[in-house]
């Protein structure tokens, strides 16, 4: 089926038009009215964190789910059984929040790593506690994890996190590359007047390590909704800062539905021995909702068919009142169906999410 946007568009209806969940084709995967297959499955394990960055939540922190409202254990795992065995999901991230303070963590990897056909595993964290969690979650069948680190400066760090916790985050990336999390990625988000100059830093050190590092533009989605894009540093803009200092050069491999556009770097090879690369992920500027293939799954258990979606399909309730897998199965698909066409930042009714990056996961 062809998808009528591609990874440039950032139009929040394209020129389908809209259909009932009752046209809906019958198919088995997460199919939407633009053509495009869900198969990379991000889940929220907890709104929960302990960092307080600046572009997430305020200081003192938010009003936190309440224990009953959040899945349990044994429900996140059956819903992505359904994703996997179901419909068609073959990657599965265990995000936040902070997923390394969610207790049932191992457990919660071992039933996903059990499934068959058996999903690829990964889990995104700000590495605080992955020094001591790397070796259980890689016995459980995590196969890698991608580390939140916006700058190498403790002072900046502190300002930035709102904790004096860099060594820690340092010691989950060592931790990692210990266990045999490989690549181990690190993702960075640069705030102007903040951490803008630490971009050329951060390369220089993945680099020596071996890591795998992604910039990330900022994104609407702080719980102050205080995003400007004014002071976002753009993909562009990172990509001059790293030029300055490195020869990048272009990515022969394809990209497919991955987020990140990435380079070689010139004269480095990763821990693999292969050319290292450095991706950046421009959502804002350099939109890629043509070949978006993810679909969310809260800590609450609701659906959300795009990051930046205004509404969410509630599963927990029909898991709760006793439906059957394949019942659960087509309400994802109905959700999945009425995705828009793009995120639509640049339209002048772009309405920022309610909930906040660590109540939706990342």
């Amino acid at each position: 089926m062809s998808i009528p946007v591609r990874s440039g568009g950032s139009s929040r209806s394209g020129g389908a038009p809209d259909r009932t969940p009752a046209d809906r084709p019958q198919v088995a995967g997460l199919v939407d009215r633009y053509g495009r297959a869900a198969t990379d499955l991000r889940v929220s394990l907890t709104d929960r964190c302990n960092l307080r960055c600046t572009y997430c939540m305020p200081a003192e922190g938010l009003p936190w789910l309440p224990k009953s409202e959040v899945l349990t254990d044994d429900e996140i795992v059956r819903l992505v059984g359904v994703a996997v065995r179901l419909l068609g999901v073959t990657e599965v991230r265990f995000t936040g929040g902070e997923p390394l303070v969610r207790p049932g963590l191992p457990r919660i990897v071992a039933a996903a790593a059990a499934l068959s056909p058996r999903p690829v595993l990964s889990l995104t964290t700000n590495g605080i506690g992955l020094d001591r969690l790397a070796g259980p979650l890689r016995a459980a069948g995590l196969d890698r994890v991608n580390v939140s680190l916006d700058t190498l400066d403790p002072t900046r760090f502190t300002e930035l996190t709102r904790r004096a916790k860099l060594d820690d985050v340092l010691a989950g990336l060592a931790g990692a590359v210990a266990a045999g999390l490989a690549p181990v990625k690190i993702n960075s988000v640069l705030m102007r007047g903040v951490n803008d100059g630490d971009a050329p830093d951060l390369l220089r050190f993945a680099l020596a390590r071996g890591y795998e590092l992604r910039f990330i533009e900022q994104m609407p989605l702080d719980a102050q909704h205080g995003w400007d894009r004014s002071t976002m540093v753009t993909a562009e803009e990172i990509l001059a800062a790293l030029r300055a200092e490195f020869s990048l050069l272009p990515d022969p491999a394809e990209r497919g539905g991955a987020p990140a556009e990435t380079w070689l770097v010139e004269g480095w090879t990763d821990a693999a021995g292969r050319p290292a690369r450095v991706g950046v992920i421009g959502s804002v500027t350099r939109p890629f909702c043509g070949d978006c293939d993810r679909t969310r799954l809260t800590a609450d258990g609701q659906v959300r068919n795009c990051l930046f979606a205004t509404d969410e399909s509630d599963l927990r309730a029909a898991l709760r009142g006793g439906a059957s897998d394949d019942e659960l199965a087509d309400r994802w698909r109905t959700a999945m169906w009425g995705k828009r066409a793009g995120h639509g930042i640049d339209d002048p009714s772009f309405l920022q999410p309610a909930r906040p990056m660590s109540a939706i996961g990342g």
